[in-house]
């Protein structure tokens, strides 16, 4: 079977075996709307009231796309791999001709297309529930890649997770401990001017992925305000740069996990 065969063979399998989890594709789609109505209409923005939640609501937008593209990658690959180290199933796909960078590329693929879809329908239900107003127009595009590149990333540090924790428990531990910190401290749902001046938001991937969603999406701009004000110091707004941060930090996390996926169990 030729490379493109065994990454789709195994994309294939990796599909199946999601659909036949109903709690995980519960989650996947469920997750979103139970953000929205908490974030977005629940606690509402009052853009004169000061503190959390107190800009436009679309400007809310990348935090919670964040939620979906950070969380589920993070969980579903890390506990993939987890299964796979418990059941000694790499130790079986030795055998075979797959290789583990081609194993990680087609559950990452599964990955950026279900997410995709979660992200699709969490965009619908902001722009309907809490009224955001979004950016319209070629640039928007660019949420595609920004989508896909950001699931691939944490897809590999889900994989790099699953590999080294002890157990299924484990990775749900770890992912839980990188996840929450990175959602609230990488300009999200928090804005720069909330944050201590020191905080190093740089050293966050998922600061690149906000920026850049945020320079294509958010359409409330104030007569003469610039979209660096409101993206904090660093990188800025230019959303190629920022996206090519994260293809470049995304290459290097999945060069990482496929050399710490074992061979062996």
């Amino acid at each position: 079977m030729s490379r493109p065969g065994r990454i789709a063979a195994e994309a294939v399998a990796a599909t199946r075996a999601f659909l036949r989890r109903r709690t995980a594709v519960f989650f996947t789609f469920g997750f979103p709307v139970i953000i929205v109505v908490i974030f977005g209409v629940l606690v509402q923005t009052e853009a004169a009231g000061g503190g959390l939640f107190a800009e436009p609501a679309g400007w809310y937008v990348p935090g919670y796309l964040a939620v979906v593209v950070l969380f589920t990658p993070l969980s579903r690959v890390g506990s993939e791999v987890a299964r796979h180290r418990e059941g000694n199933r790499f130790e079986k796909l030795a055998t075979t001709p797959l290789r583990r960078w081609e194993w990680l590329l087609a559950h990452t693929l599964v990955n950026v297309a279900v997410i995709g879809l979660a992200g699709l329908l969490l965009l619908v239900l902001v722009a309907v529930l809490t009224g955001a107003s979004l950016a319209l127009g070629p640039g928007t595009l660019l949420l595609v890649p920004f989508v896909g590149v950001g699931v691939a990333l944490f897809c590999a540090v889900g994989a790099m997770l699953g590999a080294w924790a002890d157990s299924q428990d484990g990775v749900v531990a770890a992912s839980n401990a990188i996840a929450l910190p990175l959602l609230f401290l990488s300009e999200t749902f928090v804005p720069p001017s909330m944050l201590p001046a020191w905080l190093p938001t740089d050293l966050s991937p998922l600061t690149y992925f906000a920026r850049g969603v945020r320079a294509v999406t958010y359409a409330d701009w104030a007569p003469g305000e610039t979209l660096q004000a409101w993206t904090g110091p660093g990188l800025g707004s230019d959303p190629l740069v920022n996206l090519g941060v994260l293809v470049g930090l995304a290459l290097l996390a999945a060069a990482i996990a496929a050399r710490a996926l074992p061979r062996t169990d």
